[in-house]
């Protein structure tokens, strides 16, 4: 199948069918922490995790979750050229459902409000997911849609210990069900690289994600970054990352593996250039974006095909 001239199931192409017009997304902060950073479980966050939280790209805390929307719009105007748009408002930085539910009621609730915002994303951790948060999420869903997003990075109980994940992967699946119990849409994060990792682990972590099926999936290169316990590692006893072209057939049969109605949310990921230390290439985004095309063309694969 050919999904507007991609050879698998593209977010850019999922927005389009559904709401009939290009959706952007704004990342938002929500002021939360993580049970890894506040000493719940440990205070130094997942080994790879900036100061940031992940959300290096969110608007700023200090304002309101209205004015970090209408902020966030003024930066994309030069690019939309005055064409009818639609938002997704996505809350990224840190673990987006940790916190009380009156506090994520509100703070959610103000989103979706906003006229011009579509969807409702909120990024978290499944050991964060109590009963009266996915009950919430599930009434927000019936105004707007809701989505979910977990970072499970892998299924691999070695490879969660060195990245200090803070749970067990029966953790992950027992959210992942009753997310989708309460009719809501799951993204599911994967890493790919983690160092120890042969190319069949990380592959086997993708079809554990097909094979759920998630609604969603966001393949992520691994980035070592300034600030993080990854970064600080990789410069006292440095450990091998994934070259270019290693990258982009993992990523290809990565794809093939999936079944086609799982949309591809991301095939690479960025991260601040001012903080990354490796692998430098892949702060070319045009580079990478123009390879991925060229090699899924070389091999001639498609989003299913190996099923």
């Amino acid at each position: 199948m050919d999904w507007n001239g991609k050879p698998y199931h593209s977010l850019d192409y999922e927005l389009k069918t559904t709401f009939g017009k290009k959706v952007y997304k704004l990342a938002l902060d929500g002021g939360m922490t993580c049970p890894n950073r506040d000493g719940t479980l440990g205070t130094g966050g997942c080994i790879f995790c900036s100061e940031g939280g992940s959300g290096d790209f969110a608007a700023p805390r200090r304002d309101t979750v209205t004015r970090q929307i209408e902020e966030a719009k003024k930066r994309l105007e030069p690019k939309l050229g005055g064409r009818d748009v639609s938002y997704i408002a996505y809350f990224q930085s840190y673990t987006n459902t940790y916190a009380p539910t009156a506090y994520l009621e509100r703070l959610f609730s103000e989103a979706i409000a906003h006229p011009d915002v579509s969807v409702l994303s909120a990024a978290t951790r499944p050991d964060c997911l109590p009963p009266e948060t996915v009950d919430l999420l599930s009434r927000l869903n019936r105004e707007k849609p809701v989505w979910v997003e977990l970072g499970l990075q892998t299924i691999h109980e070695e490879s969660a210990r060195f990245i200090r994940r803070g749970y067990p992967y029966p953790v992950f699946l027992d959210a992942f069900r009753r997310l989708k119990e309460a009719g809501l849409t799951v993204i599911v994060h994967v890493i790919l690289g983690i160092p120890g990792e042969t190319r069949d682990m990380m592959l086997e972590t993708v079809q554990a994600v097909g094979d759920l099926p998630a609604d969603g999936i966001k393949l992520q290169l691994l980035h070592v970054l300034e600030g993080t316990d990854l970064g600080r590692l990789y410069r006292s006893r440095p450990f091998p990352v994934m070259e270019l072209e290693e990258y982009l057939d993992l990523v290809v049969d990565a794809i093939s593996l999936l079944p086609p109605e799982v949309v591809i949310h991301r095939i690479s990921g960025d991260g601040p250039k001012r903080l990354l230390i490796a692998p430098l290439w892949s702060a070319n985004k045009r580079l990478v974006l123009n390879s991925m095309a060229r090699r899924f063309k070389e091999r001639g694969a498609f989003q299913g095909c190996a099923r």
